[in-house]
């Protein structure tokens, strides 16, 4: 978590994040607002809610260009490439048909051709006259679009400013020559010349972006100094009752943290805490891909402090009621220890109910094979009382299935064994699951096999535990 999985834990709180359901539009923007004005200048987060506004709402910005068009004087000089991508675009058909600044630059020569119809360059022996293109308008083909455009810079500045040209420019279209360019361009109207305009856009821009949107692009690039101010903000806007919080929901323990941490956040305690209440499983890959034997051992023995029961969940309401500081933070810790003791305690089925029994949790068991039969279906689940029932049912429909398949493969010289569940399994590889049962605590609506186990009963305890706090809290209000 300090080192090569930070990274990826800022990701996952960023997306926890970007899930909060209680915070206004009118909120989120003064707080991303508040960032993005701050000392030092922001050049990295002001470069990607750009990109963003020439991505979704190229015409916002493409309004602004057409008020300053002026300033695309530097953006043409010296470039032909960028010259033939905007005003190379005419067409057959005429004056119509023209395209971006070949529309500007056809209507403005003849709107001006007393100041301007001498600048333009044709690719043939002669000119052609206004009154012969006119007719004509495909012969705008024939101009030479990079020399004219070039006379254009050094002899025509009325053009840059024209309306013809302030039009070609409304739709945002030609932010896509070159993003970085106009990125640029932006930066400085927002940070030297703090133009209004711009800022407008940026605030209409983050109040109609969704919360989530904003977060899970904007969030990831922040400085750790500017996430801790913008999650200390975020602490005075949240709008939510503890009476409304689902404490089956991440986000809303991530909401849970945020509304009653009494001090100043910490970006490390947040980071740890968000990953072991709702990261719990790629947590524990990071833990045992850390290449330090001493690390792992530490983080092992500090477990093993934690949680000291062997084969039963111990009971937790004496440690949570002595617990005066940091409630939800320790909570978190203890669900995360837990996740990681049953990931190395418990590796038979037989452990697993005898955890489920001594912790007074029903269970049904599944033995479901991974080869399907004919009909699609596998055996069916059996629960530990009318086991002998379900064996008898599943042992009349393997011998009727088996009689059915000799019946229909005899003919074609099969090795029929491969095909019997009963004695194909070890070679198919097609083992029975380790063990799998369907649960009391969710209903018994899905099946859990030992691998999912450890994760799902750690933030069943947590879920449980956060509703046990959250009611003392309710009380103490």
């Amino acid at each position: 978590m300090s080192c090569g999985g930070r990274s990826e834990a800022r990701l996952w709180l960023c997306n926890n994040l970007s899930s909060l359901k209680s915070i206004t539009p009118h909120h989120y923007r003064g707080l991303f607002v508040k960032i993005l004005r701050s000392k030092p200048l922001k050049r990295s987060l002001a470069t990607q809610v750009l990109q963003m506004i020439f991505e979704k709402h190229p015409q916002k910005a493409g309004s602004i260009l057409a008020k300053k068009s002026h300033l695309l004087e530097d953006f043409f000089k010296k470039n032909p490439r960028r010259i033939l991508q905007w005003f190379s675009n005419f067409s057959n058909s005429g004056n119509l048909g023209h395209k971006k600044g070949a529309k500007a630059l056809s209507q403005f020569a003849f709107v001006n051709r007393d100041i301007c119809w001498e600048e333009l360059e044709w690719k043939g022996k002669h000119g052609q006259s206004p009154a012969v293109v006119a007719t004509k308008p495909h012969y705008f083909l024939d101009l030479d679009v990079q020399r004219t455009v070039e006379n254009f810079l050094e002899n025509v500045p009325e053009f840059w400013s024209s309306n013809e040209f302030s039009d070609s420019l409304e739709d945002g279209e030609i932010l896509y020559i070159d993003t970085k360019f106009f990125v640029d361009l932006f930066i400085d109207l927002m940070f030297k010349e703090d133009s209004s305009e711009v800022w407008e856009v940026i605030n209409e821009f983050l109040v109609e972006e969704s919360f989530s949107s904003l977060c899970q692009h904007l969030l990831i690039i922040l400085e750790e100094r500017d996430l801790r101010v913008f999650l200390e903000s975020l602490r005075g806007v949240l709008n939510r009752r503890i009476e409304s919080v689902d404490v089956g929901n991440p986000p809303d323990w991530l909401e849970i943290i945020l509304l009653n941490s009494n001090e100043s956040v910490s970006i490390d305690h947040l980071l740890l805490l968000n990953a072991i209440i709702s990261q719990g499983r790629q947590l524990l890959r990071l833990v045992h891909e850390e290449e330090e034997q001493e690390k792992r051992a530490t983080i092992k023995d500090l477990v093993m402090q934690i949680c000291t029961f062997s084969s039963h969940l111990s009971s937790l309401a004496p440690t949570i009621k002595g617990c005066s500081t940091a409630p939800v933070k320790w909570l978190g810790i203890l669900s995360w220890a837990i996740h990681y003791r049953l990931s190395e305690a418990f590796q038979t089925p037989e452990s697993w109910e005898s955890l489920f029994t001594g912790n007074g949790i029903s269970f049904c068991k599944s033995n479901k094979y991974e080869l399907l039969h004919h009909d699609g279906f596998s055996e069916d689940w059996e629960s530990d009382t009318d086991e002998r029932i379900s064996i008898r049912v599943g042992q009349r429909k393997r011998e009727k299935h088996r009689k059915k398949r000799r019946k229909n493969l005899d003919d074609d010289n099969y090795d029929i064994a491969l095909l019997d569940p009963d004695t194909s399994e070890n070679r198919l590889g097609l083992q029975s699951r380790a063990g799998s049962w369907l649960l009391s605590i969710d209903g018994y609506t899905t099946e859990w096999s030992s691998a999912d186990l450890p994760e799902h009963l750690s933030k069943h305890c947590f879920s449980t535990w956060m509703k046990w706090l959250l009611a003392r809290w309710r009380d103490k209000a």
